[in-house]
């Protein structure tokens, strides 16, 4: 009797446990688990899960990157910290409340003789930028968590300040030569230049910030900070089928314990400095040729190889790229491997993504996210109305509406369906072993 009671149970739980767990129509080949490890690069208790929730096929309409509705929830200009969506200032508080932000002053900028040219900011007197309490890496300080180097033999290829003029000629180049970059782009570039933006994207290149506008990231302050990467990341989220960005890039190198803190408290940004320094940005002012940046770079080439090159270069004109697209042949000569960076240090060149290319993974099944979806469009963005707010000193406090990121609107399986359906099925299931026992 007991075993057949057994037998019972077992079939009665298989049986119901088939046809009330609710499902998608796709193919969710680990949804035996409730946490996707190896899928989105950070744990699901960051608060990067919560900032950027959209999905492929969350089922909400949004208007084709470069439309003007697409435009509109975006900064115009430099972004104002006191229109921020409110999830962001959330996660900034909490971190600093955790002691996860280190209280390192904004430094200031000196003057310059001419200006656009790249200086160094300052710290109150008595601090050292090289200490340990403050590792600027304007000051060369290499803090154990940023990246400066890449692997023995590695190429690690990346651009700054995309998309401009250069774009397109860099893109047409790769994709000739069947090799991807990582573009570090500027938000607001990426609004006014769309279609450069999309080309190198649709051409399978990674996507990385550059922040907003391009400030000196140490003079900020911390809600700042939070607007020139919220504001980047969004956008790239919102026109990428949901792609959250893993790296970023800080201008002119700077960054220090605070900014750094920032950009991986919040947003699970790991910030890239570089190795090798083109100083293409100079080609304008006639700082530099095209001849000399060649040279230099066929010596870095021919040296050793270890460790491997993280240069910086830009796709500001066609000139900067061509000084490129010049030493290229040379890498490869040279016995080095050119790669993506995003590419380079695993995990996939995104938080919740593989590549351009590949499937967009959601933060979790628990959530009513079900995992990997196709490749989406991107004819995407949505926006809709969140609270904005105002600070005053230490103080952050509601103010009025703006527009701003929208957050995941539907899915496939409502979380608490799933468990109502589920403690309902065991329910069932016992009852029916006890009857079995009582016969």
């Amino acid at each position: 009797m007991l075993l057949s009671s057994a037998l019972l149970l077992g079939a009665t739980l298989r049986s119901a446990l088939a046809v009330t767990l609710p499902h998608d129509n796709h193919d969710h080949s680990h949804v035996e688990s409730l946490q996707l490890p190896g899928e989105w690069y950070q744990p699901e208790s960051h608060p990067v899960h919560n900032l950027f929730k959209r999905a492929p096929d969350d089922g909400v309409s949004r208007p084709a990157v470069g439309s003007p509705e697409w435009s509109a929830p975006y900064p115009q200009a430099s972004p104002d910290s006191s229109q921020l969506p409110r999830a962001w200032v959330d996660a900034l508080n909490a971190a600093v409340a955790a002691g996860k932000i280190p209280d390192v002053p904004q430094t200031t900028l000196p003057p310059v003789a001419n200006p656009g040219d790249p200086v160094n900011p300052v710290y109150a007197a008595g601090l050292n930028p090289i200490g340990p309490e403050i590792c600027s890496a304007t000051y060369r300080c290499r803090h154990p968590d940023d990246i400066w180097d890449a692997p023995d033999g590695v190429f690690a290829s990346s651009f700054d300040d995309g998309p401009l003029d250069g774009t397109e000629h860099l893109v047409d180049f790769l994709t000739a030569n069947n090799v991807h970059t990582t573009h570090f782009m500027i938000g607001l570039n990426i609004l006014q230049h769309p279609t450069l933006f999309l080309k190198a994207f649709d051409a399978g290149n990674d996507i990385a910030v550059h922040t907003y506008n391009h400030p000196y990231m140490t003079t900020l302050s911390n809600l700042d900070v939070v607007a020139q990467l919220g504001w980047t990341m969004q956008i790239i989220h919102e026109s990428t089928g949901g792609r959250v960005a893993r790296y970023w890039r800080p201008p002119y190198g700077d960054s220090d314990n605070r900014v750094r803190a920032i950009a991986l408290e919040v947003f699970g940004l790991e910030t890239v400095i570089w190795n090798r320094d083109v100083n293409d940005w100079r080609l304008a002012s006639g700082g530099t040729t095209p001849e000399q940046i060649v040279t230099e770079v066929t010596e870095w080439l021919a040296g050793p190889k270890s460790s491997g090159l993280v240069v910086l270069h830009h796709e500001r004109t066609e000139q900067t790229v061509s000084v490129f697209t010049s030493a290229f042949p040379l890498i490869a000569q040279n016995g080095w491997r050119f790669q993506s960076l995003a590419a380079v240090y695993g995990g996939g060149s995104y938080q919740n993504a593989q590549s351009s290319s590949s499937s967009v993974q959601r933060a979790s099944i628990v959530d009513g996210a079900g995992g990997s979806d196709t490749p989406s469009d991107t004819t995407s963005t949505a926006s809709t109305s969140t609270t904005a707010l105002t600070t005053s000193g230490t103080t952050t406090t509601a103010s009025s509406t703006t527009s701003a990121p929208s957050t995941l609107q539907s899915a496939p399986a409502n979380s608490s369906s799933v468990r109502v359906s589920y403690h309902w099925t065991v329910s069932v299931a016992f009852g029916s072993l006890l009857a079995a026992l009582l016969l």
